[in-house]
């Protein structure tokens, strides 16, 4: 399996059966190479998958990420080798340890140390493999998880990160592993409505520790995180202007070492429209 240039994240939960199939005929009518969904608080994983691997013809679907506490090691692995072998090898498994309030809070379990327990999982999802073998790659951020992910996976999905990150990201993997970089974009030219836009698609994620964390390693201060984000920080965060603009954000990831770069659309809410814009608009990058 080989990933593509250019991919597609995109919060699915916010769709229905219908409005999904629709969505991932226009992501590969588009031409892009990989569709990446995650798993929050809607769509069982695994389930989702298989909808979306059999609404495409050419399409690879790739979790980013799949919730390690979600499942067992034995049935997330069992998952990747089933749907591969049922929807022609279009399936990447992507896994992250989460966050405290979806893992102690919403499901019950205890939140062991990220690293560890990641090292683990991996260790029994390639039992019967040889490590990086299989289409599995981590969401990883620091430097430790991300050099686990080069030991023991095909590579990492970092999620809200810069290009200097994916730089260093790319360092810590080797060239030979899969770098698929998400960055948020957005068509709009006006400075006030496209920060806008910004601060409430990050205020879900400003609340939690990984992410801060994440942000404070990168150059970012308390002060860049506090009040819904500085200006400076949003920008980072998410691409936006006339697609000219955005382009040369989004290739500025490449040039850093990126392998693979899916582009986040962020959008008023319920305006598919302009989601489905910006996907045609930018699919040439």
């Amino acid at each position: 399996m080989k990933l593509g240039r250019l991919g597609v994240w995109y919060s699915t939960d916010k769709l229905d059966g219908a409005q999904l199939r629709d969505f991932v005929r226009t992501v590969e009518n588009n031409g892009y190479s990989n569709l990446w969904y995650p798993e929050s608080r809607g769509y069982e994983s695994m389930s989702l998958a298989a909808v979306l691997l059999s609404s495409s013809e050419k399409l690879v679907i790739g979790s980013s990420i799949a919730n390690i506490y979600a499942r067992d090691s034995f049935t997330a692995q069992r998952a990747l080798i089933s749907l591969n072998a049922l929807y022609g090898n279009r399936f990447v498994l992507g896994l992250g340890v989460s966050h405290i309030p979806m893992v102690e809070g919403l499901r019950g379990h205890r939140y062991d140390k990220p690293l560890s327990a990641m090292s683990a999982y991996l260790d029994s999802i390639n039992k019967s493999a040889t490590a990086g073998e299989l289409p599995v790659v981590v969401a990883a951020l620091g430097p430790k998880m991300l050099a686990l992910s080069g030991e023991k996976s095909r590579g990492a999905v970092p999620y809200n990160v810069t290009p200097k990150h994916t730089a260093e990201a790319a360092a810590i993997l080797g060239p030979s592993k899969w770098l698929a970089v998400e960055q948020k974009v957005t068509l709009e030219t006006d400075p006030a409505k496209a920060r806008a836009l910004g601060r409430k698609e990050l205020s879900r994620y400003m609340v939690l520790p990984n992410y801060r964390n994440s942000w404070l390693r990168q150059g970012f201060t308390e002060a860049d995180l506090a009040d819904g984000g500085s200006d400076r920080f949003i920008d980072a965060m998410v691409l936006w202007g006339d697609a000219d603009t955005v382009r040369r954000g989004l290739r500025e990831h490449f040039a850093a070492g990126a392998t693979h770069v899916c582009l986040q659309p962020v959008h008023p809410d319920g305006d598919f429209v302009a989601r489905d814009r910006m996907l045609t608009a930018l699919a040439d990058t």
